[in-house]
């Protein structure tokens, strides 16, 4: 039997990345693998939020808006996320929600096309994504949600009624990773544009929205970006669209001139005009100082170490666990796959309950799909191995077999 500890800690040793582990928050017992659906604190940002509530805010209340730079926020924080999605400074704008950047994207995409009705989206896509577009649809008089299913293909979907086509680059179940640049030249032929969602993309995979020639994109930052609960989300759309587009969110830190105090809208240039309201500052400053250690990271290293630690913990898991039960439900070959690695299992809430209860934490989907999430900025490879060994002797002993672990919780 392959000696998989002495492999780990081999590639622990040789791990380029090894260094930014010291700069995160480590729960005490704790081995995370839930990096997928919130990402660990750094030092640095219980820090930055102390500095910006007591001094920017509490001495220099509202002189900070230009002094401390909180008017730009939305801007420069963007500037940070630009480079992981392969788009320029000034492009990306940070504020609201994944759902709300969502709702002006996708309302943006059908006025670009005024002569088509339909939103295609996936239908086995993250709740939120059909919501918001379901709820735009039932406000727009003109416009239908439709589905594509699992297993459709795209081009036998799209038409001449389609006005844009919604999905995630990876799918939050199987981490499938969907090919951007071939979805985008489908869509493209058919005269349809595309949203992207880059929720458990950006920071996990390499993402090139402009070499893909793609159309939109939002993503959230708590995962991977580890800009914490509820950080903002970003969009992005196109420059080619500038001259045209709007966005039905039209708030006043969206306006060409915001203190000018105008009667009527008018947007202000570039990415500027996806901003809405007055910036979550806290939120904000935290994030900005969550997305700062991306400056100083070797994005090759990064994503070759995300695909080696999900294709080890397949291959612990699928060799520790033969026999009992579990189901792959992800792509086995890395370049389709994202950094979250998924088994399914008839009683996959409990497990996870149980391995939680253990100090292993990830979490479940309904209805059997127990997640995984694989931050390489902060994991190691002996931690994926332990992680897989307690796997083992849950299903082993049946210890997920408890009252306790039946209990359905919360799990986001």
């Amino acid at each position: 039997m392959a000696d998989f500890a002495a492999r780990a800690e081999a590639l622990d040793r040789t791990d380029p990345l090894a260094g930014f582990r010291s700069r995160f928050i480590l729960p005490d017992g704790v081995i995370y693998l839930d990096g997928n659906s919130l990402g660990l604190m750094q030092h640095s940002v219980a820090s930055r939020l102390a500095r910006t509530a007591s001094k920017e805010w509490a001495e220099g209340v509202i002189r900070s808006w230009g002094g401390a730079g909180w008017f730009d926020l939305p801007m420069t924080a963007g500037d940070r996320i630009a480079p992981l999605i392969g788009v320029g400074r000034g492009e990306v704008a940070v504020g609201d929600s994944t759902s709300a950047n969502l709702f002006k994207c996708l309302a943006a995409a059908l006025h670009l096309r005024p002569g088509r009705s339909v939103i295609l989206a996936e239908g086995d896509n993250f709740p939120t994504d059909t919501y918001i577009a379901s709820g735009l649809a039932g406000l727009v008089e003109r416009a239908e949600l439709r589905f594509l299913e699992p297993g459709e293909a795209l081009s036998d979907r799209i038409g001449a009624e389609t006005a844009v086509v919604l999905m995630s680059h990876v799918d939050y179940r199987t981490a499938e990773i969907r090919d951007m640049a071939a979805v985008n030249a489908a869509a493209h032929a058919a005269g349809a544009l595309v949203l992207w969602d880059l929720s458990h993309s950006t920071g996990a995979v390499p993402v090139d929205l402009v070499a893909a020639d793609a159309d939109m994109a939002v993503g959230c930052t708590y995962k991977y970006l580890n800009g914490g609960p509820g950080a903002p989300a970003f969009a992005w759309i196109h420059s080619r669209f500038y001259p045209e587009v709007r966005q039905p969110l039209s708030g006043w830190m969206g306006h060409l001139a915001p203190f000018g105090f105008e009667r009527d809208y008018a947007a202000a240039p570039g990415a500027r005009r996806l901003v809405c309201g007055t910036p979550q500052i806290l939120s904000l400053a935290a994030l900005d100082e969550a997305l700062a250690i991306w400056d100083d990271v070797d994005l090759a290293a990064l994503f070759e170490k995300g695909r080696r630690m999900t294709a080890f913990f397949i291959e612990v898991v699928e060799t520790e666990c033969r026999d009992l039960g579990l189901q792959l439900a992800v792509p086995r070959d890395c370049d389709r796959r994202g950094s979250h690695v998924s088994f399914r299992h008839a009683s996959g809430f409990e497990i996870m309950q149980a391995l939680a209860s253990e100090g292993v934490i990830g979490d479940f989907r309904a209805p059997d799909t127990m997640r995984f999430g694989f931050a390489p900025l902060y994991l190691t490879f002996t931690e994926v191995y332990q992680a897989a060994v307690r796997l083992r002797d849950i299903l082993v002993e049946r210890r997920w077999d408890a009252p306790a672990f039946r209990k359905r919780t919360v799990v986001t």
